[in-house]
């Protein structure tokens, strides 16, 4: 079963009141970084699986993208997208992304936020993007970093004061499923280690170009002092893959 919760009423509520799902890009705590990984969209055909409210998908025709799809599970998030959205030349699909099928050389770039750490199917998902991929064409993603995943609690240690001490990592080759608490509802999560993610991109035919882990800028600290404790461990990894010719 492909999990698709944000077509409950109740999580999606809270869902849609997060900072990145009312200002979007904005609000993306990694999106400058991933921003750029990104190669020049302009004329170029994109993908976006797991498109959420459609942010990147209207980010990429801001930059003149000649067209896009996107693609989700949640008849929820792709009706908000479409509310969102007045560009005849971004399309919206209602498919899990490990069952998608294009044919060969349908995009050139493809691109994918905070998704593929909800599905099992990850080597299937980046055969399939290599198939719909033309030659040189970018595979662009972002995920939880496996730090991040590897306990099921996804928090800090905290003292008996409350004070954060450190983030403990856990079980970190026991590659699998986690539930996880997300906006008070368990969520199935899958941690991969590192290594499998580069491994799994290398043999699906991917040269691996750039690998990022996020962390907070003097710009953010300020804004939100809070955000020091980014630094203490990283909550994002960012892959550039390109499609060898």
């Amino acid at each position: 079963m492909k999990q698709n919760k944000y077509d409950d009423a109740h999580f999606f509520a809270g869902y849609e009141k997060m900072p990145r799902s009312l200002k979007g890009l904005e609000s993306a705590g990694e999106w400058p970084l991933l921003k750029k990984l990104l190669p020049e969209l302009k004329d170029k055909r994109i993908l976006d699986l797991g498109c959420g409210f459609g942010w990147h998908c209207r980010y990429a025709r801001k930059e003149q993208a000649h067209s896009v799809v996107g693609i989700d599970i949640s008849e929820k998030m792709l009706q908000r997208a479409r509310e969102l959205t007045d560009d005849p030349h971004i399309a919206y699909r209602k498919i899990p992304m490990e069952d998608i099928h294009f044919a060969a050389d349908s995009f050139d770039v493809v691109f994918s936020s905070l998704a593929f750490h909800y599905v099992r199917a990850f080597k299937a998902i980046c055969i399939k993007v290599h198939d719909c991929l033309t030659s040189g064409g970018k595979f662009v993603f972002s995920v939880e970093h496996p730090v991040f995943t590897a306990r099921a609690e996804q928090d800090w240690w905290y003292d008996e004061h409350g004070n954060r001490l450190h983030w403990p990592i856990d079980h970190y080759q026991h590659e699998g499923i986690r539930h996880t608490p997300f906006l008070t509802e368990d969520v199935i999560k899958y941690h991969r280690t590192l290594a499998t993610y580069i491994n799994t991109l290398v043999d699906a035919g991917f040269m691996i170009k750039t690998v990022e882990e996020t962390f907070a800028t003097e710009e953010m600290i300020q804004k939100n002092p809070a955000m020091f404790d980014e630094n203490r461990r990283p909550m994002f990894l960012l892959i550039r893959a390109e499609k060898m010719m």
